[in-house]
């Protein structure tokens, strides 16, 4: 034996991924009036969560679970455990208690239901806390368990893994259009806003009642164990929608937390300066590198929402950048706090403009782009067109030049559609790339060059 650790687990865990991420969670559940109950209670409090409502059972055990690590492997598991037999009492208690709290003049802004199936969360318990918090208008978020779903009945939104959407649909889920067929279902049944399925290894799957499915692919470099990534979601998710994020913006921000504890081993919840490191590059925003994928720039633009900072997008070539293009870029900037900029790679930029381009390496014109102040952030891209960013980052602006037509920007649609405008940033006259090229290759015009 090397090293023993102790931490909370089950719904505890969710509530030690609140505190770790900068939130004072209030928990409501159950342990046994034992040594390892005090010892979770001790745990909960000296991590910031007010565990005022963890109730203590007489005679019954507080569950633990050993779990035997090897070279980053699960080797064993034992679980102790008794069946909990619930009285109408202590149920009675702890809902009036949860209803108080719910009536606090610093009511909760979203309650978490994480269900484990170990005997607190029955249908009526449920669908009591469910109609005590839509009454005031507060998100319910679940966490299932079991195949019995009509307890959750009108939360705001349910997390499932994909083993647990199918045996409560009773369809296949390995491959992912008909997980989506059966989230869909699933979804309508319970009358749910959004159903956000983890996917293990492969992402999360968002659907939800006014858009389109969406996959948002997984982050993880490295999986070593899975444990109590569903918790980490969970409360990722629910601080994103405490602060003011979109469920779309909240869910990539819970997949990447998701993508760093599935890199440790146990139940390590996530903590606030871990995330902002993924997030931000691990610098500060005037330190950061602006060269960005595409899942760190929609995280990033998450950030930035949640500050109230309107985000603006544009795309283009930028071969041999020159006096136009920072004109355009620093006018595009003045239309909102951030410009993100989508750069065509060297295999797209020979798509659009011929053989013969481009000048720079998509590298060399993604740093030259990074280092203008008004520049924010760098993606490359290698599709036609720049649709796949615009929807995925959802910017509040779309910028294009004035020589474009709305009609003709590619994702003005789409922009419009979420509330968005799409922008024609005037031009530079007498100024362009093929042109300067087209200098080059012919010499000076002597008779009106000066200086050396």
């Amino acid at each position: 034996l090397v090293r023993e650790s102790e931490g909370a687990g089950g719904a505890a865990n969710v509530a030690m991924n609140l505190a770790r991420l900068g939130l004072r969670p209030r928990m409501a559940g159950l342990v046994g009036r034992d040594k390892n109950g005090q010892h979770v209670r001790q745990t909960l409090e000296q991590a910031g969560v007010d565990a005022r409502l963890v109730l203590e059972v007489a005679g019954w055990p507080t569950i633990t679970k050993t779990r035997v690590v090897g070279g980053h492997q699960q080797m064993l598991r034992l679980d102790r455990e008794e069946p909990l037999d619930l009285s109408d009492a202590m149920q009675t208690e702890l809902l009036t208690a949860i209803q108080r709290q719910l009536e606090d003049s610093d009511p909760p802004v979203v309650v978490i239901l994480s269900d484990y199936a170990k005997g607190l969360l029955s249908a009526a318990f449920c669908r009591a806390v469910i109609a005590m918090a839509r009454g005031r208008g507060i998100p319910v978020l679940a966490d299932p368990k079991g195949v019995v779903y009509d307890k959750y009945q009108g939360v705001t939104a349910l997390s499932p893994n994909r083993s647990e959407l199918g045996a409560a649909v009773g369809m296949e889920t390995h491959e992912l259009g008909p997980l989506l067929a059966a989230g869909e279902r699933l979804r309508r049944r319970l009358d749910v806003a959004f159903l956000a399925v983890t996917l293990s290894e492969n992402g999360i799957a968002l659907l939800e009642a006014d858009a389109l499915p969406r996959h948002l692919p997984a982050t993880a470099r490295e999986v070593f164990d899975v444990s109590g990534a569903g918790d980490t979601v969970i409360a990722t998710l629910a601080a994103g929608l405490a602060v003011g994020l979109s469920r779309l913006d909240a869910l990539h921000l819970a997949n990447l937390a998701a993508g760093i504890v599935v890199g440790k081993v146990g139940t390590t919840p996530i903590n606030r300066e871990e995330l902002q490191a993924l997030v931000t590059g691990g610098a500060d925003r005037e330190q950061a590198e602006k060269l960005l994928s595409l899942d760190e720039i929609v995280a990033l633009a998450c950030t930035w929402r949640a500050h109230g900072e309107r985000i603006v997008f544009t795309n283009g070539c930028f071969d041999l950048l020159h006096a136009g293009h920072v004109t355009y870029l620093e006018q595009a900037r003045r239309l909102g706090q951030r410009l993100i900029v989508g750069l065509n790679t060297d295999r797209s930029v020979r798509a659009l403009k011929g053989p013969q381009r481009p000048l720079i390496r998509e590298q060399d014109r993604a740093r030259v782009l990074a280092a203008l102040a008004a520049v924010d952030a760098v993606v490359l891209f290698d599709a036609d067109t720049p649709l796949h960013l615009i929807q995925a980052i959802q910017p509040d602006i779309l910028a294009k030049g004035a020589d474009y037509t709305e009609e003709r920007v590619v994702g003005a649609r789409e922009v419009q559609a979420w509330g968005g405008q799409v922008a024609l940033v005037p031009l530079v006259e007498g100024i362009s790339t093929s042109r300067i090229v087209a200098g080059i290759r012919t010499g000076p015009d002597r008779s009106t060059a000066s200086g050396g």
